[in-house]
Protein backbone atom coordinates (compact mmCIF):
# COMPACT_ATOMS: atom_id res chain seq x y z
CA UNK A 1 0.00 0.00 0.00
CA UNK A 2 1.12 3.18 -0.56
CA UNK A 3 -0.26 6.92 1.09
CA UNK A 4 -0.47 10.07 -0.99
CA UNK A 5 -1.91 13.23 -0.09
CA UNK A 6 -4.46 11.46 2.50
CA UNK A 7 -5.26 8.40 -0.10
CA UNK A 8 -4.43 4.90 0.72
CA UNK A 9 -3.58 3.65 -3.07
CA UNK A 10 -2.83 0.20 -3.54
CA UNK A 11 0.13 0.43 -5.52
CA UNK A 12 2.78 3.00 -6.42
CA UNK A 13 1.62 3.03 -9.93
CA UNK A 14 -0.79 5.70 -11.87
CA UNK A 15 -1.69 6.12 -15.13
CA UNK A 16 -0.25 9.54 -16.11
CA UNK A 17 -2.94 12.24 -17.33
CA UNK A 18 -3.93 11.20 -21.06
CA UNK A 19 -2.37 8.19 -21.63
CA UNK A 20 -5.31 6.09 -20.48
CA UNK A 21 -7.77 7.44 -22.92
CA UNK A 22 -11.04 7.20 -20.86
CA UNK A 23 -9.88 4.38 -19.49
CA UNK A 24 -11.78 1.64 -22.10
CA UNK A 25 -9.23 1.58 -24.20
CA UNK A 26 -6.78 0.53 -21.58
CA UNK A 27 -8.84 -1.79 -19.43
CA UNK A 28 -7.93 -4.88 -21.97
CA UNK A 29 -4.75 -4.22 -21.10
CA UNK A 30 -4.31 -4.28 -17.64
CA UNK A 31 -5.28 -8.14 -16.77
CA UNK A 32 -6.33 -9.18 -13.57
CA UNK A 33 -4.64 -5.68 -12.09
CA UNK A 34 -7.52 -4.30 -13.59
CA UNK A 35 -8.33 -0.40 -12.93
CA UNK A 36 -8.90 -1.27 -9.03
CA UNK A 37 -5.53 -2.38 -9.13
CA UNK A 38 -3.56 0.47 -9.87
CA UNK A 39 -2.49 3.46 -7.13
CA UNK A 40 -4.66 5.72 -9.69
CA UNK A 41 -6.59 6.36 -12.98
CA UNK A 42 -5.42 10.08 -13.66
CA UNK A 43 -8.09 11.20 -16.47
CA UNK A 44 -7.16 13.40 -19.51
CA UNK A 45 -7.29 16.88 -18.51
CA UNK A 46 -10.83 18.53 -18.62
CA UNK A 47 -11.84 21.81 -19.52
CA UNK A 48 -14.84 23.26 -18.50
CA UNK A 49 -16.17 23.63 -22.63
CA UNK A 50 -15.40 20.69 -25.27
CA UNK A 51 -12.27 21.08 -27.12
CA UNK A 52 -11.83 19.67 -30.26
CA UNK A 53 -7.61 19.37 -30.48
CA UNK A 54 -5.05 20.57 -32.51
CA UNK A 55 -4.75 19.79 -36.19
CA UNK A 56 -2.86 16.35 -37.32
CA UNK A 57 -0.31 15.20 -36.79
CA UNK A 58 -0.57 15.54 -33.05
CA UNK A 59 2.06 12.80 -32.09
CA UNK A 60 5.32 12.37 -33.93
CA UNK A 61 8.31 9.71 -32.95
CA UNK A 62 11.58 10.67 -32.31
CA UNK A 63 14.72 8.76 -31.57
CA UNK A 64 15.09 9.87 -27.94
CA UNK A 65 11.43 9.79 -27.27
CA UNK A 66 7.67 10.78 -28.35
CA UNK A 67 6.24 14.78 -29.49
CA UNK A 68 3.13 15.63 -28.75
CA UNK A 69 0.54 18.54 -29.48
CA UNK A 70 -2.53 17.00 -28.72
CA UNK A 71 -4.10 20.38 -27.71
CA UNK A 72 -6.19 18.58 -25.28
CA UNK A 73 -8.81 17.40 -26.52
CA UNK A 74 -11.88 16.52 -23.76
CA UNK A 75 -15.50 16.44 -24.04
CA UNK A 76 -15.68 19.39 -21.82
CA UNK A 77 -16.94 18.81 -17.97
CA UNK A 78 -20.18 18.08 -18.02
CA UNK A 79 -20.26 15.26 -20.29
CA UNK A 80 -17.60 13.70 -18.72
CA UNK A 81 -19.24 14.27 -15.49
CA UNK A 82 -22.47 12.19 -17.42
CA UNK A 83 -20.07 9.48 -19.24
CA UNK A 84 -16.78 8.85 -18.33
CA UNK A 85 -16.51 9.30 -14.36
CA UNK A 86 -19.44 6.86 -13.68
CA UNK A 87 -18.10 4.00 -15.99
CA UNK A 88 -14.82 4.71 -14.36
CA UNK A 89 -16.75 4.56 -10.73
CA UNK A 90 -18.14 1.58 -12.12
CA UNK A 91 -14.92 -0.07 -12.65
CA UNK A 92 -13.32 0.71 -9.06
CA UNK A 93 -10.97 2.95 -10.40
CA UNK A 94 -9.77 5.60 -8.40
CA UNK A 95 -9.90 8.45 -9.84
CA UNK A 96 -7.71 11.85 -10.29
CA UNK A 97 -9.56 14.36 -12.40
CA UNK A 98 -6.80 16.29 -14.41
CA UNK A 99 -8.19 19.77 -15.01
CA UNK A 100 -7.30 23.17 -16.92
CA UNK A 101 -8.26 26.32 -17.71
CA UNK A 102 -7.73 29.46 -19.42
CA UNK A 103 -8.68 31.46 -16.39
CA UNK A 104 -8.76 31.29 -12.38
CA UNK A 105 -12.65 31.38 -12.53
CA UNK A 106 -12.28 28.71 -15.02
CA UNK A 107 -10.80 26.69 -12.46
CA UNK A 108 -12.75 27.65 -9.73
CA UNK A 109 -15.31 26.65 -11.78
CA UNK A 110 -14.51 23.38 -12.88
CA UNK A 111 -13.59 22.86 -8.57
CA UNK A 112 -17.12 23.93 -7.96
CA UNK A 113 -18.68 21.56 -9.85
CA UNK A 114 -16.23 18.41 -9.75
CA UNK A 115 -16.95 19.22 -5.81
CA UNK A 116 -20.52 18.14 -6.22
CA UNK A 117 -19.80 14.93 -8.36
CA UNK A 118 -19.48 11.49 -6.51
CA UNK A 119 -16.52 9.04 -6.68
CA UNK A 120 -13.76 11.79 -7.39
CA UNK A 121 -10.66 10.83 -5.32
CA UNK A 122 -8.51 14.04 -5.79
CA UNK A 123 -8.54 16.57 -8.57
CA UNK A 124 -4.90 16.88 -10.24
CA UNK A 125 -4.12 20.71 -11.32
CA UNK A 126 -1.99 20.61 -15.01
CA UNK A 127 0.06 23.56 -14.73
CA UNK A 128 2.58 21.67 -16.85
CA UNK A 129 1.08 21.66 -20.61
CA UNK A 130 4.28 22.26 -22.49
CA UNK A 131 2.18 23.50 -25.42
CA UNK A 132 1.53 26.87 -23.30
CA UNK A 133 3.22 29.36 -21.75
CA UNK A 134 5.32 28.19 -18.32
CA UNK A 135 2.84 29.40 -15.18
CA UNK A 136 5.01 31.92 -12.99
CA UNK A 137 5.01 30.53 -9.58
CA UNK A 138 2.94 33.03 -7.71
CA UNK A 139 0.07 32.51 -10.93
CA UNK A 140 0.20 28.47 -9.96
CA UNK A 141 -0.48 29.52 -6.46
CA UNK A 142 -3.20 31.92 -7.35
CA UNK A 143 -4.72 28.76 -9.33
CA UNK A 144 -4.44 26.34 -6.49
CA UNK A 145 -5.82 28.56 -4.17
CA UNK A 146 -8.39 28.98 -5.75
CA UNK A 147 -9.38 25.56 -6.87
CA UNK A 148 -8.98 24.40 -2.96
CA UNK A 149 -11.22 26.72 -1.90
CA UNK A 150 -14.07 25.70 -4.33
CA UNK A 151 -13.38 21.43 -3.54
CA UNK A 152 -14.56 20.13 -0.77
CA UNK A 153 -12.18 19.25 2.19
CA UNK A 154 -12.12 15.99 1.35
CA UNK A 155 -10.86 16.17 -1.66
CA UNK A 156 -7.11 16.46 -2.19
CA UNK A 157 -5.36 18.69 -4.96
CA UNK A 158 -2.15 17.82 -6.62
CA UNK A 159 -0.51 20.07 -8.54
CA UNK A 160 1.55 18.87 -11.57
CA UNK A 161 4.51 20.97 -12.61
CA UNK A 162 6.83 21.44 -15.75
CA UNK A 163 10.22 19.85 -14.83
CA UNK A 164 12.02 22.60 -14.89
CA UNK A 165 15.29 22.58 -12.60
CA UNK A 166 15.73 26.06 -12.44
CA UNK A 167 12.46 26.50 -10.79
CA UNK A 168 10.95 23.33 -9.87
CA UNK A 169 11.52 24.16 -6.14
CA UNK A 170 10.26 27.77 -6.21
CA UNK A 171 6.81 26.46 -7.83
CA UNK A 172 6.26 23.41 -5.69
CA UNK A 173 6.97 26.02 -2.62
CA UNK A 174 4.58 27.94 -3.87
CA UNK A 175 1.40 25.79 -4.37
CA UNK A 176 2.42 23.38 -1.64
CA UNK A 177 2.08 26.86 0.51
CA UNK A 178 -1.54 27.45 -1.42
CA UNK A 179 -2.89 24.08 -0.49
CA UNK A 180 -1.77 21.31 -2.90
CA UNK A 181 -1.32 18.17 -1.01
CA UNK A 182 1.04 17.20 -3.34
CA UNK A 183 3.08 18.07 -6.36
CA UNK A 184 3.44 15.96 -9.43
CA UNK A 185 6.92 16.31 -10.51
CA UNK A 186 7.38 15.69 -14.50
CA UNK A 187 5.16 16.14 -17.35
CA UNK A 188 7.14 16.59 -21.10
CA UNK A 189 9.31 19.26 -22.33
CA UNK A 190 8.57 22.41 -24.31
CA UNK A 191 9.78 21.24 -27.65
CA UNK A 192 8.20 21.75 -31.33
CA UNK A 193 7.14 19.76 -33.75
CA UNK A 194 8.90 19.07 -37.35
CA UNK A 195 7.10 21.58 -38.78
CA UNK A 196 7.67 23.97 -35.49
CA UNK A 197 4.21 24.03 -34.03
CA UNK A 198 4.71 23.94 -30.33
CA UNK A 199 4.78 20.87 -28.52
CA UNK A 200 5.72 18.57 -25.67
CA UNK A 201 8.66 16.41 -25.62
CA UNK A 202 8.47 13.41 -23.33
CA UNK A 203 9.31 9.78 -23.20
CA UNK A 204 13.24 8.44 -21.72
CA UNK A 205 14.72 11.36 -23.00
CA UNK A 206 13.21 13.58 -20.18
CA UNK A 207 13.33 10.94 -17.25
CA UNK A 208 16.90 11.82 -16.13
CA UNK A 209 15.65 15.87 -15.80
CA UNK A 210 12.67 14.12 -14.16
CA UNK A 211 14.26 12.75 -11.66
CA UNK A 212 16.88 15.63 -10.94
CA UNK A 213 13.85 17.98 -10.50
CA UNK A 214 12.10 15.18 -7.68
CA UNK A 215 16.03 14.97 -5.90
CA UNK A 216 15.84 19.10 -5.87
CA UNK A 217 12.29 19.26 -4.78
CA UNK A 218 13.13 16.64 -1.81
CA UNK A 219 15.75 17.99 -0.91
CA UNK A 220 14.19 21.72 -0.41
CA UNK A 221 11.30 20.63 0.92
CA UNK A 222 11.71 17.47 2.55
CA UNK A 223 7.73 17.35 4.06
CA UNK A 224 6.85 17.53 0.14
CA UNK A 225 4.91 14.84 -0.89
CA UNK A 226 5.78 13.91 -4.66
CA UNK A 227 4.69 11.81 -7.31
CA UNK A 228 7.34 11.37 -9.79
CA UNK A 229 6.76 11.55 -13.25
CA UNK A 230 8.80 11.19 -16.88
CA UNK A 231 9.93 8.31 -18.86
CA UNK A 232 8.97 5.53 -16.29
CA UNK A 233 8.64 2.45 -18.45
CA UNK A 234 10.39 -0.10 -15.90
CA UNK A 235 10.02 -1.16 -12.49
CA UNK A 236 13.76 -0.05 -12.15
CA UNK A 237 12.71 3.67 -13.82
CA UNK A 238 10.03 3.72 -11.13
CA UNK A 239 12.16 2.64 -8.17
CA UNK A 240 14.66 5.15 -9.15
CA UNK A 241 12.15 7.74 -8.46
CA UNK A 242 10.85 6.21 -5.31
CA UNK A 243 14.63 6.29 -4.24
CA UNK A 244 15.05 9.97 -5.18
CA UNK A 245 12.02 10.63 -2.65
CA UNK A 246 8.97 10.32 -4.61
CA UNK A 247 5.75 8.35 -2.97
CA UNK A 248 4.11 7.41 -6.26
CA UNK A 249 5.17 7.08 -9.75
CA UNK A 250 2.81 7.94 -13.28
CA UNK A 251 3.07 6.29 -16.18
CA UNK A 252 2.22 7.86 -19.39
CA UNK A 253 4.21 7.14 -22.50
CA UNK A 254 5.27 4.05 -22.23
CA UNK A 255 1.51 2.99 -22.48
CA UNK A 256 1.18 4.11 -26.20
CA UNK A 257 4.26 2.03 -26.95
CA UNK A 258 2.88 -1.12 -25.01
CA UNK A 259 -0.25 -0.56 -23.57
CA UNK A 260 0.41 -3.58 -20.64
CA UNK A 261 2.96 -1.12 -18.72
CA UNK A 262 1.18 -0.06 -16.10
CA UNK A 263 -0.17 -3.53 -15.28
CA UNK A 264 3.85 -5.14 -15.52
CA UNK A 265 4.56 -2.55 -12.95
CA UNK A 266 1.83 -2.69 -10.64
CA UNK A 267 3.06 -6.44 -10.36
CA UNK A 268 6.73 -5.96 -10.32
CA UNK A 269 6.67 -3.76 -7.59
CA UNK A 270 4.50 -5.51 -5.65
CA UNK A 271 6.78 -8.26 -5.50
CA UNK A 272 9.90 -5.93 -4.13
CA UNK A 273 9.08 -5.30 -0.48
CA UNK A 274 11.79 -2.34 -1.47
CA UNK A 275 9.74 -0.51 -3.79
CA UNK A 276 7.61 0.51 -0.78
CA UNK A 277 8.84 4.37 -0.41
CA UNK A 278 7.64 3.99 3.51
CA UNK A 279 10.03 1.59 3.93
CA UNK A 280 13.38 2.93 1.98
CA UNK A 281 15.33 4.76 4.06
CA UNK A 282 16.18 7.06 1.25
CA UNK A 283 12.98 8.39 0.55
CA UNK A 284 13.00 9.60 4.09
CA UNK A 285 13.73 13.16 5.00
CA UNK A 286 17.44 13.61 5.21
CA UNK A 287 18.66 14.43 9.30
CA UNK A 288 19.55 17.70 8.49
CA UNK A 289 16.31 18.63 6.89
CA UNK A 290 14.03 16.95 9.60
CA UNK A 291 11.13 19.37 10.98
Amino acid sequence: MTTLAGMTLRSPVLVAAGCGGTGRELLPHLGPVGLAGLGAFVTRTITLDPRPGGPAPRVVETPSGLLHATGLPNPGLEPFLATELPWLVRHDARVVVSITGRTIGEHAELARRLGRAPGISAVELNLADPEAPPAEPFHAAAVVAAVRRDLPGDVPVLAKLRPDVLRVVETARAVLESGAAAVVVGQSQPAALPDGRPAGLAGPAVRPLALRCVTEVRSALPGAEIVGCGGVATAADARSFLAAGAVAVQVGTALLHDPTTAARLVAELATDPGADPAARPSAQPPEEHAR
